[in-house]
């Protein structure tokens, strides 16, 4: 019997979406509180250093002393802040990052009493659209942050993270962009699934994986993305040498954990949209959520290895970086692209 589409039961539908919501946040709130743990184990290994050692073995609870910790620390908001907006900043930069999974597919449709269910919250036909709109609604919490502080230091850090984040949006949008024009579709997964194809319909050996057809768009779209959520070397907006802790100096408590849960809830969304538009996505070796888990842990494992390798550059050359050479990068690469579409069509 050919399983029918999920929606022609309201009843499962509803189980189903509900089951993949909580699974799916539940997951990414475990790899956000772990990350933390990670990176400092990482980091401390690579300069010599143990990292937490305290919390159990290998201060594996380290991640939940700290939440705890922030959770009975004493909440300060400043006198003279907008305090409706000071509250309202750090959720509305964490939010977009957890909607934005929502289009991420970890998994190939399966077969649940003779529906097809999909691996996946929702398939937008735009997904990649809402993927862009998402990435940029993540600023304003950023500059509402620094604005309601009433705070230079905030303030500064606020208005070179709305700079840094439209200026490397460009270059990341002309790699997708180049991703598309090959692919002829917006959907999420329907790029995954033609990624499973033979490379370039003639190397049976090899998946058609997008980063062997668009390697520089590969590497603008990796360093964009390092700019986007403010990781070294591109932290400019908090920048503790020059703007004390930019625009997150007056938060203090849970406000301000939920600032960096946000960073590392991005480098996990950011994570899985490179896979999933470049490396194929879910698909691979193993079952198919656990392909996709390797990809996003190997993508952060490499952001925390640039973070002990590299210092943080300059603001100008930050600037210069992305309007300088990643943008017109991506415009010839643009360039080319359509070029070699038209040539094989």
């Amino acid at each position: 019997m050919t399983p029918v589409s999920l929606s022609n039961n309201l009843a499962l539908f509803l189980t189903t979406m509900i089951v993949k919501i909580l699974v799916v946040f539940v997951v990414l709130i475990l790899i956000v509180a772990y990350a933390t743990w990670v990176e400092r184990k990482v980091i401390g290994h690579m300069q010599t250093r143990l990292g937490p050692m305290e919390t159990w073995w290998h201060g594996l609870l380290q991640p939940i002393a700290d939440g705890l910790k922030l959770f009975f620390k004493e909440d300060i908001i400043p006198s003279q802040a907008s305090k409706f907006t000071f509250v309202l900043a750090p959720m509305m930069l964490l939010v977009p990052a957890f909607i934005t999974f929502a289009v991420v597919p970890f998994g190939p449709d399966i077969e649940i009493g003779g529906y097809l269910v999909p691996q996946q919250i929702v398939d937008l036909n735009v997904g990649i659209l809402f993927v862009l709109a998402m990435a940029g609604l993540g600023v304003y919490g950023i500059v509402l942050a620094g604005w309601s502080s009433n705070s230079k230091y905030s303030l500064l850090g606020g208005i070179r993270s709305t700079a840094q984040m439209i200026s490397y949006e460009l270059a990341a949008g002309l790699s997708i962009i180049a991703v598309f024009m090959l692919a002829e579709t917006l959907s999420l997964r329907e790029i995954v699934m033609l990624q499973r194809e033979p490379l370039w319909g003639i190397i049976d050996f090899l998946p058609n994986w997008y980063v062997f057809s668009q390697p520089l768009a590969f590497g603008l779209f990796v360093v964009a993305s390092l700019a986007e959520i403010n990781r070294v070397p591109f932290d400019l907006p908090e920048a503790e040498s020059e703007l004390v802790s930019g625009y997150c100096t007056e938060y203090s408590a849970m406000k301000y954990a939920l600032f960096f849960m946000a960073e590392y809830a991005n480098m996990v969304v950011l994570s899985a949209i490179a896979a999933t538009l470049f490396l194929g996505g879910w698909s691979g070796p193993f079952p198919g959520f656990i392909n996709l888990l390797i990809k996003i842990f190997a993508f952060m494992f490499f952001f925390i290895w640039l973070r002990a390798t590299f210092p943080r550059v300059r603001y100008d050359q930050l600037m210069k970086l992305g309007w300088k050479i990643m943008l017109p990068l991506g415009l010839v690469n643009l360039a080319i692209t359509a070029v070699v579409v038209i040539l094989m069509q």
